[in-house]
């Protein structure tokens, strides 16, 4: 269930509250993960709405001791200010990348790098730098569950955006891959419920990345040159064309990452882009 203020008990060692910031991008709202009962771990904390920064310390119960970050996005951290303070909760994460979508106020005592590990008595809690959706975005692997926190890494129900400079196709697809290198069974992601059959579903996503790749560079063969308006009419002709404006990020991101690998692509001063070669 994905009531809003509502802890909803996932498994021993898990609880989800969902932040009420529901929307197109955000699906039913943030979803904020407690862990641990003896001493809490609050993973994405979201926005800084009071009702759920409310909701967060009530369901803590005065045993909040860390704050933890998949990344700095306005949805994921905010709020992590608000629990800092009211609690003293060690905060964990990296610091925000340099764009214009960022929560700038985020300041970790705890600046992670991969493979970092948080051990508890109650759980063991492992830190995968995940780049692609964004270059500060951990995922965060609950071991003794096999319950990977994917914050905006894998979503249920949608796709994720790859924005530009900070977010990079090729990361993101690599950062997929790499996750099929650890023992996964459940996913829980930042918006939406939590996923089964992990490896499925992140192996479906590798594959489908690949494919809008393969449907981007026969785009470019079928119009010659063409500007992302034209490409995304035809590489998204399966897409709702209201979410057009976001598909043209994820698809300039496709075009950078074959530009990375050494595709013969021509980006002109006018926009466009031409496929010289392939």
């Amino acid at each position: 269930m994905l009531d809003h203020g509502v802890p909803f008990r996932l498994n021993p060692r898990v609880r989800r509250l969902v932040a009420p910031n529901p929307g197109v991008m955000t699906g039913a709202g943030t979803n904020t993960y407690l862990l641990g009962d003896d001493q809490v771990a609050v993973l994405d904390p979201g926005p800084a709405i009071p009702s759920h920064i409310d909701a967060i310390l009530a369901a803590g119960a005065g045993r909040i001791k860390w704050i933890v970050c998949t990344h700095t996005h306005p949805d994921h951290s905010p709020a992590w200010q608000a629990v800092h303070e009211a609690t003293g909760a060690e905060v964990i994460g990296a610091l925000p990348a340099d764009d214009m979508f960022q929560d700038d106020t985020f300041s970790p005592s705890w600046q992670l790098s991969h493979d970092d590990v948080l051990t508890t008595d109650e759980f063991t809690l492992r830190a995968v730098h995940t780049p692609g959706h964004v270059s500060n975005h951990f995922c965060f692997l609950l071991e003794e569950e096999r319950m990977l926190f994917a914050g905006d890494h894998i979503m249920n129900g949608s796709t994720v955006v790859i924005v530009p400079p900070s977010g990079d196709m090729k990361a993101y697809i690599e950062s997929l891959q790499l996750l099929l290198r650890y023992d996964l069974h459940l996913i829980a992601p930042g918006h939406g419920e939590v996923m089964e059959d992990s490896r499925s579903v992140v192996q479906w996503l590798v594959n489908h990345r690949l494919q809008r790749e393969a449907k981007v560079i026969r785009g470019l063969r079928h119009t010659g040159r063409a500007n992302l308006d034209q490409l995304v009419e035809v590489v998204y002709d399966d897409v709702d064309p209201g979410l057009h404006t976001m598909a043209k990020l994820s698809m300039s991101a496709h075009l950078i990452k074959l530009q990375q690998e050494n595709r013969a692509l021509q980006h002109s001063e006018d926009g466009t882009w031409e496929l010289i070669e392939i």
